[in-house]
């Protein structure tokens, strides 16, 4: 599986199998992306990044960070910082992904202006 930004001066390529797409309407992924987030994960040791002299790191938590290009802005990535994995958006990935989204986070925090994707709600309080 391979992806880029909007210029393609950052790409990266997954190897092995991503989990399956995991939608977030929290408050940053909104603000960040514009609209709610759409991300699969992979193990870090499984991604390869190229083009990251044009990747910016924004700690946008005390314990996680986002990935965008520099150059165009595309969000690419989300990580908490003691984590093994790596979050891709998922609107990154070149053709087609064969992923679905099969669950939700924080759907009390979406968007006024659309509605919620047919999928499981997550319960936040299971999370870590």
């Amino acid at each position: 599986m391979r992806g880029s930004c909007l210029c393609g001066l950052v790409k990266y390529e997954i190897s092995g199998s991503p989990r399956p797409v995991v939608g977030c309407h929290c408050t940053q992924c909104r603000k960040s992306s514009g609209h709610y987030v759409a991300a699969t994960q992979t193990a870090k040791s499984s991604i390869a990044i190229t083009g990251q002299d044009h990747l910016t790191w924004f700690q946008s938590s005390q314990t996680a960070r986002r990935g965008f290009c520099a150059t165009c802005g595309s969000q690419m990535f989300w990580t908490e910082e003691t984590s093994d994995n790596i979050s891709v958006m998922a609107g990154s990935i070149d053709g087609d992904s064969g992923l679905s989204m099969d669950r939700q986070l924080y759907p009390d925090d979406k968007g006024d202006y659309y509605a919620l994707p047919e999928v499981a709600v997550v319960d936040q309080s299971t999370l870590k």
